[in-house]
């Protein structure tokens, strides 16, 4: 490592001022590797010291990047320096804006981790949320190839609870929406797992394409591929095309063609405008929950025809309560950056009455549960029960919440995955007894 930097430092020269950005970036994209390997592991002090050091080693290439692009006006927006901190908000970016500063920093660094005699949880100023970051190590996509790797995180293949959560109310519609006593088609399960999938990237494509200028302020976000300059707007628009393409195909490829056809094409409003609204409201989990709950609607039109409002309103409302926890809790992880940009989110406005908001969504969401069963006469007490559970997750979710705690909050937005397999099993087998009309 020491010799690679030495080589970054003697290749700032008039000559070879794009060579050297080229070797910095792609030096920065393996200590990124190297951390993201490192803090996946433990953390014995020997994998401190890795971390400590991968770090000034990060900071340092990111440096000359800055160096080399501001000198020599070369490609400055794709190679614009980057910190590693991502869930310190006291760390000062200026650190990173010299490779002096860098190199008198990690001898300080380095005096300090060899005088500790004591094994530490973290680095001594290391990110708290490291395992938590933008792209924490995924064998799916680091197995990819280097080309492809870009897309897949763009679309977020390393982070599946996104899709889930956008699968699990296409399931409980399509099981409600079954005839009584029967199983839900898994056919349809299946169309619907591939259309979240496809689509979930698609959104997220859509979100990372409106917000890369606010993503390179966002500690969580600074490296996702458009913010960090991986991919262009061009390729990212080709890109969503694609994604788009995909999702019309299985859309296409759903029941009832035409009116489930009407009946999905009218959420792509909300796909589209759903990142704008962190700019013009303090509500924009709600209206991410009105998107993301969109599948119980079209659950329940691919096995109709049609929709019967006194089941579908209630269990998309839930979905929509449901969602307001979850996101508002994930909100929390990025509140001092979203303060200082001026962007707006729950967890801003409701701020130190956060948790008793939660509660009484979390209580929303299990009434719109046992609401929709309702209306369709459960009597077996095994729907409103699993309701139940599903309620009292969430609120062990809100109560043991540390709304200043990155790690704890990605922590309990990833559980949800558990909700909505509670709520999906409950409407499986509320619908399995119940008696056949």
């Amino acid at each position: 490592m020491h010799r690679t930097r030495s080589l970054l430092v003697e290749s700032i020269r008039p000559r070879r001022a794009a060579a050297a950005a080229e070797v910095a970036v792609r030096y920065r994209y393996i200590a990124h590797r190297r951390i993201r390997s490192a803090a996946s592991s433990g953390s014995s002090v020997v994998q401190v010291h890795v971390l400590q050091n991968t770090k000034n080693v990060w900071n340092e290439s990111s440096a000359l990047v800055d160096l080399v692009a501001t000198r020599k006006n070369i490609g400055y927006r794709n190679f614009s320096p980057r910190s590693f901190s991502s869930a310190s908000p006291n760390e000062k970016e200026d650190d990173v804006n010299s490779p002096s500063t860098n190199l008198h920093q990690k001898s300080q660094d380095d005096a300090s981790s060899s005088s500790s005699s004591t094994p530490r949880s973290t680095p001594p100023d290391a990110p708290v949320s490291l395992s938590s970051s933008s792209y924490p190590p995924s064998a799916f996509v680091d197995q990819l190839p280097p080309s492809l790797q870009p897309y897949a995180r763009l679309a977020r293949l390393d982070k599946p609870i996104g899709t889930m959560l956008l699968l699990w109310p296409c399931c409980w519609s399509t099981a409600l929406a079954a005839p009584p006593g029967c199983l839900p088609d898994p056919t349809l399960l299946a169309l619907f797992a591939t259309g979240s999938f496809v689509m979930r990237g698609a959104g997220c494509t859509i979100n990372d394409m409106w917000d890369a200028d606010y993503d390179r302020s966002v500690a969580r976000t600074r490296d996702r591929p458009l913010a960090s300059g991986e991919l262009s707007y061009g390729q990212a628009l080709t890109f969503l095309a694609a994604q788009l393409t995909a999702g019309l195909g299985v859309l296409l490829s759903l029941p009832h063609t035409a009116y489930t056809f009407q009946v999905g094409a009218a959420s792509l409003p909300l796909v589209v405008a759903y990142p704008l609204m962190k700019r013009y409201t303090n509500w924009p989990q709600l209206v991410l929950g009105m998107t993301f709950n969109w599948g119980a609607i079209v659950g329940w039109a691919s096995v109709h025809g049609s929709i019967d409002w006194s089941v579908v309103a209630p269990l998309y409302g839930s979905g929509i309560a449901w969602t307001l926890v979850y996101d508002t809790l994930y909100a929390h992880q990025d509140k001092v950056d979203d303060r200082k940009l001026g962007l707006k989110s729950t967890a801003l406005h409701f701020a130190d009455r956060t948790k008793p908001i939660l509660n009484g969504f979390s209580a929303l969401a299990v009434a719109n549960w046992m609401a929709a069963g309702y209306a369709l006469e459960f009597t077996s007490p095994l729907y409103y029960c699993g309701c139940a559970a599903a309620y009292l997750h969430l609120v062990w979710q809100v109560q043991t919440a540390d709304l200043d705690n990155p790690p704890n909050l990605a922590q309990r937005f990833k559980s949800n995955n558990y909700v909505g397999a509670i709520v999906f099993a409950s409407c499986v087998a509320g619908n399995l007894t119940a008696a056949a009309v």
